[in-house]
């Protein structure tokens, strides 16, 4: 990973899929001119009539069309950060004087005397760049060191967000609450007083970063933003540090985090405690769950809690553990991120029982994160999900059973649509933040859902009735012959019949989340469209939707945040599609648009691109703001080119195009992209 041409910071890839970052580069703000201003420019005045810049703030404040046209540009100042550019044509850096800070792209490849802190006098031209105006063909020459800039500004974390801090020499102060350790870069996650800021900077060789977690720091870099490169709008922002010499620690990590006093879970969120909650709290409890890399849930005398971990150490159920993390407010209960765990020691794991509960009782959110046990009758699953999603009614409630997809096991194919089930799991309450009972604040629960810990939770009470339709119509015909009551009796129950029937399919075929089509459904819809336009002389057209950085949403808002996005992206495709498109969802957060009937790919087009538009808008949610945007791949045919797997593969490889290509996007199968999806395959 490395600064790409216009300062922004291209995405890496992790050990548990991709981390993709948006790209950093320095947002355009400033008053627009027709040139330069007079007291930002030289004496000087070139042969070609343009005047030589001379300060970091008049290249900064060039419109993109007054930088197009190339000022030259002669600078002298300090070097805060560099890294070579993700095509190993040169390097990016952020180049600071007296007047401001400004990216420069450096060709070449032989650099071995800079440093972060060296002073150079540079000479170069403005360019307008990907995003901000920039110092492009640019040489240097080294004369000295001078260290890093001292005594910057402390803006806050509103300024730097909404773009009045753009690509300055900042200092900022917080917590850091993880670190994401990768071959070239760090990562922190540094919270600040009023607010989270992503923190990035180059490895050290030999460095320490683990031991920055829970350490109270302040951090001088170059303000950051991140923006969508296909709509020049910035989308975020983070802090690119130089090195750990850039980072001072005023309060360190606690040697020990499980050291400090023991708190009750049901204490965490009280005002007593909340002023210990900017660093890890320590709680302790039997474990009830856990999802090895992903969560553990544990529950002490008073109540439950579950936490977010990445540390993979099995645990017995019943085992006695010790919690570090961060707490927060999950809905009405609290949570924790970031979390370390230990074993007391004690051989002894007590078993935690269950407690029995209906499905009333569970949405009224007082079992939130504790072991539960409900009954429910299976009515589907989500074919669309890749873990082992049961759908199951309760009365006049529906409720959700998830087990991990690496949990699962054999035994789960056996459980029939129609059993009466009795599950065991930790319930999980989703909360409508955006409405309150009473409005005295109380979030009103929406939804729940059983967290399952193997197949073992799951047992099977009652068999699907043998009562099918044709037994049924065959008991009914014979009971016509004894009288004209039982003949209405039987009309009544066929009906009912009949809407139930209808109502798992429905079920089955459309997802439980978004209400689109499901694999199953759309698959069938293509092939008649397929025989349609083969036997109309007609074409149709895919497009694949892939939301960018999901998994960012999830791991920065929460999965009830992620569900959210679901939904509305759902009813943002259903909006800009025609009305007799079809719209599914392929699982987790891609989706699929039939275009059928289509005589002009180029309707297909700007569909694509209405999908980009709609989707690249923010969702608000608990009172943030989620930033959302999506890829599209565009594959077309007409008659006689139609083949249903060969079409679906195609528009998988437009989409793969059109995420190389930057994201928020969409792009148009050729044949020339037949080969990419050859290079994905092996």
């Amino acid at each position: 990973m490395g600064l790409r041409g216009d300062g922004r910071v291209a995405a890496g890839l992790t050990t548990d899929g991709l981390l993709r970052l948006c790209a950093a580069a320095l947002l355009f703000f400033g008053i627009t001119i027709a040139g330069p201003s007079a007291s930002a420019t030289s004496a000087k005045q070139p042969a070609g009539g343009l005047p030589t810049l001379t300060t970091t703030h008049a290249v900064h404040i060039l419109s993109s069309k007054e930088a197009a046209r190339a000022y030259p540009v002669h600078l002298r100042g300090v070097v805060t950060q560099f890294d070579k550019k993700v095509d190993a044509s040169g390097i990016g850096l952020f180049f600071h004087d007296s007047t401001g800070s400004i990216y420069v792209d450096l060709p070449g490849r032989d650099f071995d005397s800079l440093s972060a802190g060296s002073l150079i006098d540079l000479r170069g031209v403005t360019d307008p760049g990907e995003f901000a105006p920039i110092v492009a063909r640019s040489k240097i020459k080294v004369i000295g060191f001078s260290g890093l800039p001292e005594n910057p500004p402390r803006p806050s974390l509103v300024r730097i967000l909404a773009g009045l801090e753009d690509g300055q020499w900042v200092e900022v102060e917080g917590i850091i609450h993880s670190i994401v350790d990768q071959d070239h870069h760090v990562f922190l996650q540094l919270i600040m007083a009023d607010g989270p800021i992503s923190v990035h900077m180059i490895r050290e060789p030999g460095a320490n970063y683990s031991g920055l977690v829970d350490a109270k720091v302040r951090i001088r870099g170059n303000s950051g933003p991140l923006f969508d490169l296909s709509r020049r709008q910035m989308i975020g922002a983070q802090i690119l540090c130089p090195n750990l010499s850039a980072v001072k620690i005023l309060q360190p990590t606690p040697e020990d985090p499980f050291k400090l006093p023991i708190i009750p879970i049901y204490r965490l969120l009280q005002w007593d405690v909340s002023p210990l909650l900017a660093h890890r709290v320590h709680v302790q409890g039997r474990v009830t769950l856990q999802w090895p890399g992903s969560s553990v849930c544990i529950q002490d005398a008073t109540q439950g809690i579950c936490a977010q971990t990445d540390r993979n150490t099995r645990l017995r159920v019943g085992e006695l553990i010790d919690i570090a993390g961060f707490a927060r407010a999950e809905g009405s209960t609290p949570a924790l991120t970031d979390a370390v765990f230990i074993s007391t020691g004690s051989d002894v794991a007590a078993p935690v029982t269950a407690l029995p509960v209906t499905a009333e009782q569970a949405l009224l959110g007082s079992h939130e994160s504790q072991l539960v046990q409900i009954e429910g009758q299976l009515i589907s699953r989500d074919l669309a999900s890749a873990d082992t999603t049961l759908l199951l009614s309760s009365g006049r409630y529906i409720f959700k059973a998830v087990l991990p997809r690496g949990l699962g096991g054999p035994e789960t194919v056996t459980w029939k649509n129609g059993s009466v089930l009795r599950l065991t799991g930790i319930c999980s309450v989703q909360l409508d933040a955006q409405r309150s009972v009473l409005g005295i604040g109380t979030a009103v629960p929406t939804s729940f859902r059983i967290l399952m810990r193997s197949p073992a939770d799951v047992a099977v009470l009652q068999k699907p009735s043998w009562w099918t339709p044709s037994h049924a119509i065959l008991l009914l015909a014979l009971a016509l012959i004894v009288t004209l009551l039982v003949l209405a009796w039987v009309a009544v129950l066929r009906k009912r019949i009949r809407e139930s029937e209808e109502r798992f399919r429905h079920m089955a075929l459309h997802d439980a989340l978004t209400g689109l089509a499901t694999r199953i459904l759309l698959e069938d819809r293509l092939i008649a469209a397929v025989e349609t336009a083969n036997r109309h002389q007609t074409g149709l057209a895919l497009l694949m939707v892939d939301l960018d950085r999901f998994k960012e949403i999830n791991d920065t808002f929460g999965h009830q945040a992620g569900d959210e996005v679901l939904r509305v992206t759902a009813d943002r495709l259903l909006e800009a599609v025609r009305k007799s498109d079809t719209v599914a969802r392929m699982g987790g957060d891609e989706f699929v648009v039939l275009l059928a009937d289509l005589l002009d790919p180029q309707i297909a087009e700007r569909i694509a691109a209405n999908i980009v538009k709609t989707l690249a808008v923010s969702i608000p949610f608990e009172g943030r703001e989620m930033p959302v945007s999506a890829s599209v791949g565009v594959f077309s045919a007409l008659a006689g080119e139609l083949d249903v797997d060969s079409m679906l593969k195609n528009v998988d490889v437009a989409l793969y195009r059109a995420k190389e290509r930057g994201r928020n996007c969409f792009v148009v199968f050729t044949p020339e992209l037949a080969g990419v999806h050859k290079k994905r395959a092996y």
